[in-house]
């Protein structure tokens, strides 16, 4: 079964780490996916850009309207997502808990709906 594990951090933790201090999480980070590769794990994982990048889409009563910046103001933001394969929960759990910033921030595991073939 496809998890989305989605990854979300404040990025003011970012912000104060040192330069070595960010190198080693993105060591860390690509070690991790490197590791779910060779397990089977990994489907796809990206990071995100800053919250500032992103803009909001929405298309009411056909017009459709472009706003600045992330819907929600928050402390925390989205900041990449991993696709995995899973035997299950648990174990989408399991490697969940594996990600280096699961100890900065937190991840949301969530489990794809697959649509039925027509």
């Amino acid at each position: 079964m496809k998890y989305l594990c989605q990854v979300w951090f404040d990025g003011a933790i970012l912000d104060a780490m040192t330069r070595e201090e960010k190198a080693e999480l993105d060591s860390n980070s690509l070690n991790y996916d490197r590791d779910l590769v060779e397990s089977g794990h990994m489907i796809v994982a990206q990071a995100l850009q800053r919250p500032t990048s992103a803009v909001t889409v929405r298309v009411r009563a056909g017009e459709t309207s472009v706003t600045d910046g992330p819907f929600a103001e928050t402390k925390e933001a989205l900041g990449g997502f991993i696709l995995i394969e899973a035997k299950d929960l648990n174990d989408a759990i399991r490697v969940a808990s594996g990600i280096p910033l699961a100890k900065l921030g937190a991840i949301e595991v969530r489990p794809i709906h697959e649509f039925a073939a027509k």
